[in-house]
């Protein structure tokens, strides 16, 4: 089965997937992060399949991904719409959350199914083992070919959303997977140089203030390392040459703060 992401307008919906089969016809396959139980949810998921449905006239399949068993469990029931003596139609989304995803962390597993792993991933963002997860899918992702891996890149990024595991991804795929051109493995790169340029700027600060035996504390040293504004720092280095102490770089912003 082959899969790709469907660009164009698609009513909010968060990912969606254009899957092409063997057999059957091609499949519109509606990607929606659920965090936690919202009655007015399945209202909007026979809306998406609705409006799919008509605009592309193919079979739609909502996909609901949830990271906690007690929202999956609760996505997985039937909803009727209409009234209880003529039901109008019946949602039956595919859910998919920790208790039915198995943990990959061996490659060889994860080569065998991409979008498996993909779900793993996702779903698992607060196993103890996610790291392992995260590093087979990008062992598997080197040797795969970029209109495959690059999706799942991008669909993995947005289901960690902001769980500490995201940070991780971030920098496994900026090493493991630097050849790829995915916009966040561009934007991994952009940041890291963007950081590597303020560390050099931080260190030339301090070290105009030491070259000219002016003492730094260490809350002046923090506030100078943990700065990350080229442009400020640029300005804490003029003013560092002629500064009589290493609180006086920052007269202006305190001075303002007050």
């Amino acid at each position: 089965m082959a899969w790709r992401l469907v660009v164009g307008p698609t009513r909010r919906v968060d990912t969606l997937l254009r899957l092409e089969t063997e057999d059957d016809e091609p499949l519109l396959l509606a990607v929606e992060a659920q965090g936690k139980k919202d009655p007015d949810k399945p209202a909007s998921w026979a809306y998406y399949a609705s409006y799919l449905l008509t605009k592309y006239r193919l079979q739609p399949l909502i996909l609901v991904v949830c990271q906690d068993r007690a929202t999956a469990e609760w996505a997985a029931r039937p909803v009727s719409f209409g009234p209880p003596q003529w039901p109008l139609l019946t949602l039956r989304p595919l859910v998919a959350g920790p208790h039915n995803m198995p943990v990959l962390t061996d490659p060889a597993e994860v080569r065998k199914d991409l979008a498996l792993a993909t779900l793993s991933a996702i779903t698992h963002v607060r196993h103890q083992d996610i790291g392992a997860i995260l590093k087979a899918v990008t062992t598997v992702l080197r040797d795969t070919p970029h209109p495959i891996a690059d999706p799942i890149v991008e669909l993995i990024a947005q289901g960690l959303g902001k769980h500490p595991a995201a940070e991780l991804w971030r920098n496994l795929v900026a090493v493991d997977l630097s050849f790829y051109k995915s916009y966040i493995s561009e934007e991994i790169r952009d940041e890291g140089r963007a950081e590597g340029e303020a560390r050099r700027a931080a260190e030339d600060v301090l070290e105009v203030l030491d070259v000219r035996g002016i003492d730094v504390p260490e809350t002046v040293r923090e506030r100078i390392v943990s700065c990350d504004a080229p442009e400020t720092l640029r300005r804490w280095h003029r003013r560092a040459v002629i500064a009589p102490s290493a609180e006086q770089i920052f007269s202006d912003e305190d001075e303002q703060d007050q």
